[in-house]
């Protein structure tokens, strides 16, 4: 392993942590009401999670086989029919296990960081 690979990367750990948490936030975004994709790309950008065009189609459609989205194709004023997004009676349980799981690790973690400011 050369010295390149052993440095840590606190951008790469960073990523990592987002991505980790980008189906939750994409869940969350979508249950204030049915939403489009761009309006989900906005809602990431605005939330400082950097995501692309690229990155939430192949999401979406993750949890649409997983059932926990459904869509509908609405006419648009402004060219074709856009699709929109929906959360699922399943995807509303799964977020609502998501929040109570992302409490306990929040809490976990503000523990860790608790203890860390002790010892510093």
């Amino acid at each position: 392993m050369s010295e390149k690979e052993k440095e840590f990367n606190l951008e790469k750990v960073t990523t990592q942590m987002r991505k980790g948490t980008l189906d939750f936030s994409v869940l969350l975004i979508i249950s204030r009401g049915k939403a489009y994709s761009s309006t989900i790309i906005e809602s990431l950008m605005r939330a400082d999670m950097i995501v692309v065009e690229g990155t939430l189609y192949p999401l979406l459609s993750r949890l649409r086989k997983n059932a926990l989205l459904d869509y509908t194709w609405e006419e648009s004023k402004n060219g074709p029919p856009r699709k929109y997004y929906s959360l699922t009676k399943k995807g509303r349980e799964t977020l609502t296990n998501l929040i109570m799981a992302w409490g306990d690790i929040e809490s976990s973690i503000k523990t860790l960081i608790k203890d860390y400011e002790k010892s510093n």
